[in-house]
Parts: C-alpha cells; sequence; structure tokens
C-alpha cells in the first residue's frame, strides 16, 4: 500500500492483517480521488472507519488541509499513527480514537470532503450517512465505498445520492446537496 501521488508520492504505507481487514485498494483509491480532482485543495477531509489511514493521508498529499482520521479500533489507531509519521502529516492529519457514532454526536465541525468505508453489510452505512450530512460544508460531497450488492439511500438529509461507479464488486457512491448537483 503507497500514497498515489501528490508530495509523498510512492510513500509506502502499512496496513492491518488479517481476513476482517480490507484496505481500499489502488485501483478504487485512485478512481476515488479521480472523482475528486480538484475539490481537495486546502479542504478539510473526513475518513470515517479509517483502517490503515491511507484515504485521509492521501488526500493530505494532495493538498487537503487537514483530514480527521476516525476509527474504534486500537490496532487501526497504533497503524495510524506509523503511517502519519512515516508521512510527516503530525500536524494537518487528527487521529480520532472513537466509535464513528461517538465521534459524530460529539464533534461540532464540518468537513467539505468525507469519505465512509465501514465494514460491509453491518448497516453501518445507513447509520452513519445522516450523522455526517448534518456536519458537510456547503458544497461538501460525501462518498461511500460499499459492496455493489448494498443499497444506500436515495437521500440522506439534504444530500442526494449523486453517482454510483462500480469497480468489480465494489461501489463507490457519491452523494451531494440538492442545489449542488
Amino acid at each position: 500500500m503507497r500514497i498515489i501521488t501528490g508530495t509523498m508520492r510512492g510513500k509506502k504505507l502499512i496496513t492491518l492483517e488479517g481476513e476482517a481487514v480490507r484496505p481500499t485498494s489502488d485501483r478504487v483509491k485512485e478512481a476515488l480521488f479521480d472523482i475528486l480532482q480538484f475539490r481537495i485543495e486546502g479542504r478539510r477531509f473526513l475518513d470515517l472507519f479509517a483502517g490503515s489511514g491511507q484515504i485521509g493521508l492521501e488526500a493530505l498529499s494532495r493538498g487537503a488541509k487537514e483530514a480527521v482520521l476516525v476509527d474504534s479500533s486500537r490496532a487501526s489507531q497504533q497503524v495510524m499513527e506509523k503511517n502519519v509519521k512515516a508521512v510527516g502529516f503530525d500536524g494537518r492529519a487528527r487521529l480520532v480514537p472513537m466509535d464513528f457514532a461517538a465521534f459524530l454526536h460529539s464533534d461540532t465541525s464540518s468537513y467539505d470532503i468525507a469519505f465512509l468505508d465501514p465494514p460491509y453489510r453491518k448497516g453501518l452505512l445507513q447509520q452513519a450517512l445522516p450523522l455526517v450530512a448534518e456536519r458537510m460544508n456547503p458544497g461538501g460531497i460525501i462518498l461511500c465505498e460499499h459492496p455493489r450488492d448494498e443499497e444506500l439511500p436515495e437521500v440522506v438529509g439534504d444530500f442526494v445520492q449523486y453517482r454510483q461507479y462500480r469497480y468489480g464488486k465494489i461501489m463507490l457512491t457519491s452523494f451531494c446537496r440538492a442545489e449542488n448537483e
């Protein structure tokens, strides 16, 4: 696993080992950032269910102002700490060792871009989406990674499903405010 482009291009990252871990593939990660293209520079990025932190760190490498990496797993937190230090983003990456719901209920920040990639088929996307929608800045975008056979709602708060992108068995679904379509 590595940073694809930006200031830390090619920098290797570590990931958790084991069957329960499912890092975003380079193909899907590249597609995700193709979707975001010119929306990253200077923005606040939320990486919910961050795992190794690779998506938030990629956003920082591509010019995001700040990335908030949230994951409740202690093992994930340890990996994220090592990755943040390895790429030198200590001042711009904020690690949050909390459950997503507790974080979203207690956090008062707002975000320009949110990426949600929870464990598959547990209903976590459906729980997290409305809470994330409340934290988004005007013009914000929410992107979700999920299996192709998992249905997401068409409307979440004042966000609507904008586009879906298929990469084999994986989907990326984007949500934008209705007036920003």
